[in-house]
């Protein structure tokens, strides 16, 4: 992975010219990430390249979140033209890492990671768009748009669309006041810094919405396996404070969330393979099954549940989707 034509030109500029780069691991995007060393010094170098990439949300929220008390990546320099943005570096200890060398230490750091969102779910919530339903609807819509297809599956969309607006419209209506909803807060978007503090990444997608919405994204995590246990502590810890009626009402939108984003995720999963080449993937998909099927067990899912048994069956559920190379 080469860096971008004009980055010696931009860290020139803003004082880093005889930096050295090596690319760091990215995500499912266009944007990609090069560690940047001189000296003593250490940054990050991200590329987001118009026009597929906008790196204003990024520096946006970054600042709101830094502004909240919260340790987002500082901004060093930036180029919006060209995409190019130089970071404060977090360092290489990520959570999911961290965990699978010190399992022993999951529970403390789950238990610091819902009191992170617990903090962040008292602070005004970002000057945001909403998560609306139509928001919601479009993200679990890729499933019928993506995977449904590529195992030849004619489903009913109508129904679909109908089950999920049902079911999704009192978690619209609770979602006020709103909180900021990062999107993407799991173990391996989380950075255990050196002050004991945590580092967050990958928010440049945030919205204002449910606040069980980024609880649901760690603990129903799509790389990492969290044990039902764990998250049951861990959902019981972040309701410490809720009344009983209020706590099975919350229980009830994480798994409405839950599923939702799910399904969203088979369906971006699909995506990433059929279209894109990244066939990796698919690996995740089992995973993903047993997730959502497990959020389809909650009585406020059965319009979804029903429909999900009708149209898509078990066996379909847990038949490998054909590679883009493969013939039909």
């Amino acid at each position: 992975m080469k860096p971008p034509a004009a980055a010696a030109e931009f860290l020139n500029q803003h004082g880093w010219g005889d930096a050295i780069l090596s690319p760091v691991a990215g995500d499912a995007s266009f944007r990609r990430y090069f560690r940047v060393r001189d000296g003593d010094r250490r940054a990050i170098l991200m590329d987001a390249p118009p026009p597929h990439e906008d790196p204003r949300p990024f520096i946006s929220i970054a600042e709101y979140l830094k502004d909240s008390g919260f340790a987002a990546p500082g901004i060093f320099a930036r180029d919006l033209t060209r995409g190019l943005v130089l970071l404060e570096d977090f360092g290489d200890q990520r959570m999911r890492e961290h965990l699978d060398y010190h399992p022993e230490d999951e529970d403390a750091i789950y238990r610091q990671a819902v009191d992170l969102l617990r903090a962040l779910h008292q602070v005004p919530a970002a000057s945001l768009p909403a998560y609306d339903q139509a928001q919601y609807l479009r993200e679990a819509n890729l499933l019928t748009e993506w995977y449904c297809p590529t195992q030849r599956l004619d489903v009913d969309v109508e129904s679909f669309e109908a089950g999920w607006r049902e079911i999704l419209q009192p978690v619209v209506n609770a979602q006020n006041p709103p909180v900021t909803v990062m999107r993407d807060y799991h173990a391996e978007n989380i950075m255990l810094l050196e002050d004991g503090g945590f580092g967050l990444l990958d928010f440049q997608d945030a919205l204002i919405g449910h606040p069980a919405y980024d609880l649901v994204s760690m603990l129903q995590d799509a790389r990492r396996d969290v044990t039902d246990e764990l998250e049951a502590r861990m959902l019981a810890h972040y309701l410490t404070d809720h009344g009983k009626d209020e706590a099975e009402e919350f229980r009830s939108h994480y798994a409405i969330l839950g599923a939702q984003r799910n399904t969203k995720i088979i369906g971006i999963f699909t995506r990433l393979s059929v279209r894109d080449g990244k066939q990796r993937y698919l690996d995740f998909l089992p995973r993903m099954w047993r997730l959502l099927e497990k959020d389809l067990q909650h009585p406020a899912l059965e319009p979804i549940t029903n429909w999900f048994d009708r149209n898509i069956p078990d066996e379909v559920r847990h038949r490998p989707i054909p590679l883009v190379n493969e013939a039909p």
